[in-house]
């Protein structure tokens, strides 16, 4: 008997499985069968969807994000490090100096 290769479901397969089971038009037998994946697998995904529902409509900004002011400042410090390198690269005059 060969041994099974385990399988890596996406985020969209998920969402999907555990869409069909909050809408509870089928039962989890039927979904298993259909979808290929063990009723508890199922169980799972739909807790999991139902704990972070509230995650999609909260408007507070995630920490993650820059702001547009930190990203203004980066843009103008950047800058000022390339004309300062433009300017001592053509002060040094060799043959990869500024054309």
């Amino acid at each position: 008997m060969a041994k099974r290769t385990r399988r890596n479901h996406g985020g969209v397969f998920k969402a999907k499985v555990a869409v069909e089971a909050v809408k509870g038009e089928q039962t989890l037998a039927e979904l298993s069968q259909r979808f290929q994946v063990h009723p508890n697998q199922i169980t799972q995904w739909k807790t999991q969807l139902l704990d972070r529902a509230s995650e999609v409509f909260e408007k507070e900004k995630k920490s993650g994000e820059p702001d547009a002011r930190q990203l203004h400042a980066k843009i103008g410090e950047l800058t000022m490090e390339n004309d300062f390198l433009s300017v001592a690269l053509g002060r040094i005059g060799g043959p990869s100096a500024k054309k």
